[in-house]
């Protein structure tokens, strides 16, 4: 939610009946089950999981790997204009961003704004999100740089504030 607006509800909103599409979120499929994905957990793994919970929900959990796009409304525009003056201006950008690492390529392929970083650091891909420190760490020492040097926009307040802590 920095430069793709990204929302669950999004798919969820049209497979499910209006009346249980809170309790899905809340319970079936919610954000800290989508987190898990975020953290380098498969697509087969957790739909596995959440479908043996929900056995009544099957067709709508396993809708997750393949309409996932879906859960993506855009790009934020005024942060991808920003992105786009910090590049013009002959900055280097990179990211460090809590993406499955089984979406993280096909979603450069659809929005062309997320291949010009110089680095990233995909949560899914090294088992660890933000806000651990941990990630932050792996960052700076990959691509050799100093935390002071370095200007961190995120939409977490908890993110931030590690940020700022190191």
């Amino acid at each position: 939610n920095v430069l793709l607006a990204w929302d669950m509800r999004n798919l969820f909103a049209k497979l499910a009946p209006a009346d249980e599409l809170d309790h899905i979120l809340e319970n079936v499929c919610p954000v800290s089950w989508h987190t898990t994905l975020d953290g380098g957990a498969t697509y087969s793994d957790a739909i596995a999981q959440r479908v043996a919970l929900y056995p009544q929900y099957a067709a709508l959990i396993e809708a997750y790997d393949p309409r996932w796009q879906e859960t993506i409304s855009g790009p934020i525009h005024g942060c991808v204009a920003l992105l786009e003056e910090l590049r013009a201006a002959g900055l280097p950008t990179y990211a460090i961003t809590n993406f499955p690492a089984e979406k993280f390529d096909e979603t450069c392929a659809l929005y062309p704004f997320l291949q010009g970083f110089e680095g990233v650091v995909v949560s899914g891909r090294e088992h660890m999100i933000k806000p651990d420190p941990a990630i932050f760490e792996l960052f700076l020492e990959r691509y050799e740089l100093a935390a002071q040097d370095c200007v961190f926009i995120d939409d977490s307040r908890a993110n931030i504030a590690t940020a700022a802590a190191l």
